[in-house]
């Protein structure tokens, strides 16, 4: 149940945003959701993407340093406080969220959103038994 996101690092620095996407392009790699964090001097580019082991080779080959980590998506009820209702259901299990970011596209009438929470296993398993709806990463990928 768990969905694997790309993560790069970037300088901050004009075209390097650019540069990683066109390695991505010319690999033929969707994009199917992204979020970038920035500070001074660096970035990190978090995406999900239509195939993950061919985006991280492009990428590795381009010159950036990849990273493969482990996230959840969800279907999120799309009205005002579904993404509040399950992070409540996480913080009372105690469980972090160490970020959030949602796809540009709707499954049904649900948004869809990624997150990771410090102990991802405990997280499904917190969320499964919420009845909030996981999505497969096959199905994810494919989006």
């Amino acid at each position: 149940m768990q969905v694997k996101q790309v993560s790069i690092f970037l300088e901050n620095k004009k075209g390097r945003l650019l540069d990683a996407l066109k390695a991505l392009a010319r690999a033929k790699i969707n994009i199917r959701a992204l979020s970038i964090a920035d500070t001074a001097d660096y970035g990190i580019l978090r995406m999900i993407v239509s195939d993950v082991v061919r985006a991280k080779a492009a990428l590795e080959t381009a010159g950036f340093t990849v990273k493969e980590t482990e996230v959840i998506a969800i279907a999120v009820n799309d009205q005002p406080g579904g993404l509040a209702k399950i992070l409540e259901v996480l913080n009372n299990a105690g469980l972090n969220v160490e970020y959030v970011y949602a796809f540009a596209e709707k499954q049904e009438n649900d948004a869809i959103v990624v997150l990771r929470t410090e102990n991802i296993e405990l997280g499904i398993k917190t969320l499964t038994n919420a009845k909030v709806k996981i999505l497969e990463p096959k199905k994810v990928y494919a989006l």
